[in-house]
């Protein structure tokens, strides 16, 4: 069974909500079911109370114009269910305000729950897509994103705890732990922890949005996915799969990066133009020649996306068919691509190290010792057993 419950982490970040602000003595009344039940739209500025354990009952939308904060400490659990996601549009701005001692924490609201349990989070901003172009947001398609703003502002997100995310309405449309569509540069997010969820950990659709301290823990598809043109900074990104763990997806990866979405426009311009510093990737599986017990690539760079990748490690016991692919059926990726990666794997890699065109120049794509990849400390907030 592919599940991970972080029991004592998430029993840290509920206690943590509720010390933050005792009884208040001149209003003992408890709250209704409107203070702590999301959903609908906000319009205006909401501020959460992080002594209040909210639930995520439908979609929530931060309307073009309005602003949702979230205090240190606070906790959501999310029913079950494709519809219950959080969805900052345009113009909207979201506010997690959590702290390594006080992280904010959103995830299911049972015990023993497994990945897709609900949706996660999507935020959509004004900055440029490959081509130019307005994209749709992949759960729903009336929702647009993209435009011509490089430093658009969607707000701000710190000290964030997403589980269980990744529901589905079909093979194609589903949820991933953090969409990040055409999202400004003006934008900050660092710190962030990513567990149990179907399909990717984090996804890029366009954009400028750089992102700093980023641990993904079981993810069923990719760890970190790019496409549309993103062309910001991941710095300090650790991806893991437990020993436990098998994946229901046929092309689970480290990361995959397209330079345009899906590869149907290789012509259009600012496809995506990204770099990553200081990644690692762990694999604590045993051995196998199963799929669903394999990463497929490490690292996917294909669709003319260009990627410039520093400091990257894969370790650990499990099996990867290749390190770096370059290939894809729509295109490869970008001749200027420069990676470097040092193969800690006590396994043989079940393909071949670096998977290439005929003729590509593999001048830049080093597979070389000495790389220490992502220090742990930075996530030593999540209380995550490295």
């Amino acid at each position: 069974m592919k599940k991970t419950v972080f029991n004592l982490l998430l029993a840290i970040a509920v206690v943590t909500s509720f010390a933050l602000t005792s009884c208040n003595k001149d209003n003992p009344e408890p709250p209704t079911t409107e203070d702590y039940e999301l959903s609908g739209s906000i319009t205006d500025v909401r501020t959460l109370d992080a002594s209040i354990e909210y639930k995520l009952v439908g979609t929530l939308i931060v309307e073009d114009g309005a602003t949702l904060n979230i205090p240190a400490g606070t906790t959501i659990k999310a029913r079950k269910g494709f519809n219950n996601y959080i969805l900052v549009l345009k113009g909207g701005k979201i506010n997690v305000n959590g702290t390594a001692d006080a992280p904010v924490t959103i995830t299911a609201d049972i015990d023993n729950a497994e990945e897709g349990h609900w949706g996660g989070l999507i935020i959509n901003g004004k900055a440029p897509l490959a081509g130019g172009t307005t994209g749709s947001t992949e759960i729903n398609s009336a929702f647009a994103y993209g435009g011509n703003d490089t430093n658009d502002n969607s707000g701000t997100i710190k000290y964030l705890i997403l589980g269980y995310t990744g529901a589905r309405s079909s093979a194609d449309v589903e949820h991933n732990g953090l969409t990040l569509n055409g999202v400004g540069a003006g934008t900050t997010i660092s710190d962030l922890f990513v567990f149990s969820g179907a399909d990717d950990g984090i996804e890029f659709f366009g954009g400028s949005v750089s992102v700093k301290n980023l641990l993904v823990v079981n993810s069923d598809d990719d760890m970190f996915d790019v496409t549309q043109g993103w062309n910001g900074t991941l710095e300090n990104s650790y991806g893991i799969w437990e020993k436990s763990y098998s994946s229901s997806e046929s092309d689970p990866r480290g990361i995959e990066a397209d330079g345009n979405l899906d590869g149907a426009t290789p012509d259009q311009a600012n496809q995506s133009n990204f770099v990553i510093k200081n990644m690692t990737i762990d694999l604590r599986l045993d051995p196998s020649a199963a799929t669903a017990n394999q990463m497929q690539d490490v690292l996917k760079i294909r669709r003319g996306a260009k990627a410039t990748i520093e400091n990257a490690v894969i370790k650990g016991t499990g099996t990867a068919n290749d390190i770096i692919d370059m290939t894809d059926g729509k295109g490869a990726g970008h001749a200027d691509t420069k990676i470097s990666i040092t193969n800690s794997l006590t396994n043989p890699v079940a393909g071949q190290a670096i998977r290439v065109p005929d003729g590509f120049d593999i001048t830049n794509l080093k597979i070389e010792n000495g790389n220490t990849g992502c220090p742990t400390s930075v996530f030593s907030w999540t209380k995550y057993q490295f």
